[in-house]
């Protein structure tokens, strides 16, 4: 699901015969259920809205979805240097460049932020 760039995951509960689902992408929850998808679609959209409407009222900027992409600026050295690298083990510099931040995150003994629950 997706509305004004944020999208939504959602599961199904048999026992309960509800859909619930949250938005993905942020730190802040957002949740939403509905017992049909046109209350489920609604529901969504109703708990965006509130978020951004929460976020205005505190005078404070709505945490947006990551997008996947990212510009990347380096000397040029170092620009020929990864495109070497990434051409000699057969990957283009955007998967070597890829590879590379999955390893030092992975190595990484830092936890990732804290998630906050919106109201």
């Amino acid at each position: 699901m997706k509305y004004k760039g944020y999208h939504g995951h959602v599961n199904y509960d048999e026992k309960a015969k509800l859909f619930h689902g949250e938005v993905v992408g942020l730190r802040d929850v957002i949740t939403f259920q509905g017992t049909s998808v046109e209350e489920l679609e609604q529901a969504f959209k109703d708990s965006i809205d509130e978020y951004l409407d929460f976020c205005k009222e505190l005078n404070r900027a709505p945490e947006k979805p990551f997008s996947g992409k990212l510009i990347l600026r380096l000397p040029p050295e170092i620009h020929e240097r990864a495109a070497y690298e990434a051409k000699s083990n057969g990957l283009s510099l955007n998967a070597w460049i890829k590879q590379g931040i999955q390893q030092l995150l992975s190595s990484s003994s830092e936890l990732k932020p804290p998630r906050k629950k919106h109201a």
